[in-house]
């Protein structure tokens, strides 16, 4: 019974002293704490206000609960910019003034981060701002300004790749008339030049704009040929801008519309009605990846937000106030790593003053140097991303591109530094789209007005005004522009080549495009100025004989040629049949005529070579063999040679070279047949260099730019004559240079074909002499209009409409002159280029036959060739020629000869055996008494064939 009271004692006492441990450890780690004060600018009575500085008291909820351990505490001091920049500059004094907060959490806008950054600056106190993106603020280069959020700069490029992908080539800007509107616009402007991209106009439209302004400026928008447009402003004045454009039609068919992330990031907080004012447009937000730590945060968020705020039901987490998150819980942990010990003497005095709010007498925080360096070095994963921080920017650089649709944003695709516009990220396919590869989208775009076919990004508006074509009044050359005036009516009517081509042109185009030609023209009647000044004129296009030069494209666009590209000369013509003796010659040039001639002398002595130890044809005194053997070779280009040929290989030769001969005097019987009757005419001049070598005359159109050409070859002005008319310069080339007329005219390949065309029995062209691309349209630079038409004129230039447009202004009078053409005038005469192959077999053909000779001749009287060391090489070659100088007995050419003459001549019985070893001749006797004579014919020719082998025999003999 007393156990049980005791116990009972026992467990009370233990209960006492554990709840007083307990109390004096709280106690403890209560005193042992240090607050640090910071500070929160926010629009607090904002919804984004609110959301965000839930995310702030969260993250420090969260830090401290797994660092309970830690010393310091962040003690948060609010205040209300209430969406003002001098309240937020106001909020700003008073917490670094008064409460003396070591760093401060805000402010919104990047207006009123410019004027809190120099006080912090001035204060030495970190200002940590998570939503002011505005690039300018980095021009202030402060060490004590931190953007824990994506500055507007990073996103130009993703911006700039989905207008290249989809071809447009021109935008316009609209932003909102502030530092955050205007910081971003040069970057922008930049990244779209480097895809060819121009911004044709720039929309400012002020934060304070009633509705009435709004619509003003859209209308204004409306009457542009643009219809892409870069919206960059804050979600306030976004949506306005949207609902008062769809309100007006401007979210229909044909309109694109591209948001920046300041609009895109904030799609969840807006409400379903803004949403269905964007729908079709593109957005760039910034990327975070939906991990499970997101979304447990997102549902603690969510139950703690509206416990705190019942209200607000449909209030959504952005990336803003994620940041705002990252942003707090790197403060805190940036604190601790200071290692502050005290609150007494946070701040230290700079000066001295009864006034409190004078700035000259803000007090320097003693750890603000150590705390920014904390920040720069803080690395850790966050809610939004991995968290780093390089030169007091958050690094972060992935965007996703969205479409708006329904009641929200869907993605169809990404962009990031490295890989630009993908699919997806993390794929095997991280190739950066091209302008043709808009269906490798992550999915099918939905435009505005529910059109799925992407919008060519410019109308022609139809309550605007008509396109103002340019024409040069062209006087000299009517045929390509001409205007005509009626003075009763006082309308302008303008014809010609180039006329009928642009018209012909806009009638491909699947689009109406109205139009209206204007003269450029001075009230004389007459061009107003240079070709250059005209398409330098703010004209929407210019029509006419305008040349595609170089120094023109740089300040406008040129549409593909529709002529003929090239300059070239016309110069008078001459008959070459009248007065020319040695016209003969002219079928082959020099070249030709000597490889032929050394080809005759090498035939012939090859053939001589081959011939001489077995015909008869060619053996004989030294001069008789040399001209038989030229005879023979010169005889044979007209195969009138009677000698003839015994041996294979000289036939294996002769087959060869009367076959060349064949090609070669058919050629030159057609090419002199040609100088004869078809080449009638040639041109005085072939090379403009001889006309400046001899000092002649030379012609331009006067308002061409030929004139610049031929200075830069070297002409000088007196030499240089200027017309304006086609028959000026017919009557100029016909008196000549000599006569003060000129010796060739230099113009455009258009001009001259039109020259030649009226007077094609008396000039010709020659050229080109300089490269030229043609004639082209005129427009402004980066003009939408130029791919189309370009694609029209290829339409005009490749079908009969073309041939249609030259018969009818440049119809040639076929029945009194030939056809003139205007390709470059070159010489008729056959060259070696074209025969050089068939040279060179006839050449291997008759040195291979040599050698094979040489080594067969050596080979079977190789053992006549003296080898003692005795003889000289001289005298083995002397015994070797003397060898091939006599006659080859045992040819079957000179067997058959000694048969048929040992019938009518008497048998000898003595002969002479030369022995070239001892230079003597040996006479030996052969006797044939003991032989019967041959009565008859046939044993006379067995008799004479006995000895002439007994005789052969002996000589062998002898020699060896």
């Amino acid at each position: 019974m007393l156990k049980k009271p005791r116990n009972l004692v026992l467990s009370v006492f233990f209960l006492f002293l554990s709840s007083w441990i307990c109390l004096a450890m709280a106690q403890n780690k209560t005193t042992t704490t240090i607050p640090v004060n910071v500070g929160v600018v926010l629009d607090i009575n904002q919804d984004y206000g609110k959301i965000w500085l839930s995310c702030i008291k969260l993250a420090l909820s969260d830090f401290y609960g797994s660092h309970a351990h830690y010393k310091t505490r962040l003690v948060l001091n609010i205040r209300d910019s209430e969406n003002n920049v001098v309240r937020a500059a106001d909020a700003a004094l008073d917490l670094i003034m008064n409460t003396q907060v070591e760093a401060i959490l805000g402010p919104v806008t990047s207006m009123d981060a410019s004027f809190v950054i120099n006080l912090g600056d001035q204060a030495q106190v970190p200002i940590i701002s998570f939503s002011a993106s505005s690039p300018s603020l980095t021009s202030l280069r402060s060490s004590y300004f931190f953007q824990i959020t994506q500055i507007d700069s990073s996103q130009v490029n993703a911006i700039s790749a989905i207008v290249h992908n989809f071809g447009w080539r021109q935008v316009v800007a609209i932003y909102v008339d502030t530092e955050y509107g205007e910081g971003v616009i040069p970057f922008l402007t930049d990244a779209l030049q480097e895809v060819d991209v121009g911004v044709t106009y720039r929309s400012a439209i002020s934060p304070l704009a009633t509705d009435d302004q709004i619509l003003q400026e859209l209308y204004k928008l409306m009457t542009m040929q643009t219809r892409v447009f870069i919206v960059h402003m804050n979600p306030n004045l976004g949506s306005r801008l949207f609902a008062k454009a769809k309100e007006i039609g401007m979210m229909s068919q044909g309109y694109v519309w591209i948001m920046t992330n300041g609009l895109a990031n904030r799609l969840t907080s807006m409400n379903s009605t803004v949403i269905n004012s964007m729908q079709g447009a593109l957005g760039v937000q910034t990327y975070f990846a939906q991990t499970m730590e997101l979304e447990e945060f997102n549902f603690r968020w969510k139950q703690q937000f509206l416990k705190d705020h019942p209200t607000l039901i449909d209030a959504e987490l952005d990336i803003l106030a994620l940041w705002a998150y990252d942003a707090a819980f790197a403060l805190a942990m940036a604190v601790e790593e200071v290692g502050i010990t005290s609150t007494v003497d946070l701040f230290r005095t700079k000066k001295s003053s009864f006034n409190l709010t004078d700035l000259e007498n803000i007090e320097i925080s003693k750890y603000g140097t150590d705390l920014c360096r904390a920040l720069s070095m803080t690395r850790f994963e966050g809610i939004a991303g991995n968290f780093y921080i390089v030169d007091g920017q958050l690094q972060s650089s992935t965007f996703r591109i969205v479409n708006i649709n329904e009641d929200g944003a869907r993605d169809i695709g990404f962009w990031t530094p490295q890989n630009g516009l993908v699919n997806k990220l993390n794929s095997a396919n991280t190739s950066i789209l091209s302008t043709n590869s808009k269906s490798n989208l992550k999915a099918s775009v939905i435009w505005p007005g529910d059109s799925l076919s992407f919008p060519k990004g410019w109308e022609i508006p139809t309550n605007g005004r008509k396109l103002r074509i340019g024409v040069p009044v062209n006087v000299g050359v009517p045929e390509f522009v001409k205007v005509t005036k009626d003075p009763s009516t006082h309308t302008t009517e303008v014809t010609g080549f180039s006329i009928d081509v642009f018209k012909a042109a806009i009638e491909v185009l699947p689009y109406s495009l109205p139009y209206e030609f204007i003269p450029f023209e001075n009230p004389t009647g007459s061009i107003a100025a240079t070709y250059n000044d005209l398409c330098y004129q703010n004209y929407d296009a210019v029509v006419g004989d305008v040349t595609i030069r170089a120094n023109r494209s740089l300040y406008v666009d040129f549409t593909m040629p529709y002529t003929e590209s090239g300059i070239v000369m016309v110069v008078p013509i001459f008959d070459t049949r009248t007065n020319n003796a040695w016209v003969f010659l002219k079928p082959l040039t020099w070249d030709l005529w000597l490889t032929t001639s050394c080809f005759f002398v090498l035939i012939g002595f090859v053939v001589w070579v081959l011939e001489h130890r077995i015909n008869e044809d060619f053996r004989g005194p030294p001069s008789h063999q040399i001209g038989t053997s030229v005879w023979f070779s010169f005889s044979t280009m007209v195969f009138s040679q009677r000698e003839r040929v015994v041996s294979n290989l000289g036939r294996f030769v002769m087959i060869i070279w009367v076959f060349v001969l064949l090609i070669l005097t058919q050629s030159y019987t057609a090419s002199l047949a040609s100088l004869l009757t078809v080449q009638q005419l040639q041109p005085t001049v072939t090379d403009i260099k001889d006309l400046l070598r001899k000092g002649e005359n030379v012609g331009y159109r006067s308002t061409a730019y030929t004139y610049d050409l031929l200075k830069q070859v070297g002409f000088d002005d007196s030499k240089l004559r200027g017309f304006t008319t086609v028959e000026e310069i017919q009557e100029a080339l016909s008196k000549g240079s000599p006569n003060g007329g000129i010796s060739a005219f230099v113009d455009e390949t258009p001009y001259t074909k039109l020259l030649v065309a009226k007077y094609c029995l008396k000039f010709t062209m020659v050229g080109p002499i300089f490269k030229t691309v043609g004639f082209g349209f005129v427009f402004p630079k980066r003009s939408p209009l130029v791919p189309d038409v370009s694609q029209a004129v290829l339409n005009v230039t490749e079908g009969e409409k073309i041939l249609n447009i030259e018969n009818k202004w440049f119809n040639k009078q076929e029945s009194n002159c030939q056809d003139s053409s205007n390709q470059p005038v070159s010489s008729n005469s056959l060259g070696l280029a074209s025969f050089w192959g068939l040279f060179l077999i006839a050449g291997l053909a008759s040195i291979l036959a040599l050698i094979i000779f040489i080594v067969c001749f050596l080979y079977e009287y190789r053992n006549m060739i003296p080898s003692d060391s005795g003889a000289s090489r001289w005298r083995r070659l002397q015994i070797m020629f003397e060898i091939f100088n006599r006659k080859d007995l045992d040819s079957h050419t000179f067997k058959t000869s000694r048969l048929r003459d040992s019938v009518q001549a008497p048998v000898s019985n003595t002969f002479e055996v030369v022995d070239y070893n001892s230079k003597q001749t040996q006479i030996h006797s052969v006797s044939f008494e003991d032989q019967e004579i041959p009565s008859t014919d046939q044993d006379s020719m067995v008799a004479a064939t006995e000895v002439a082998i007994t005789i052969q025999e002996i000589q062998a003999t002898t020699l060896v």
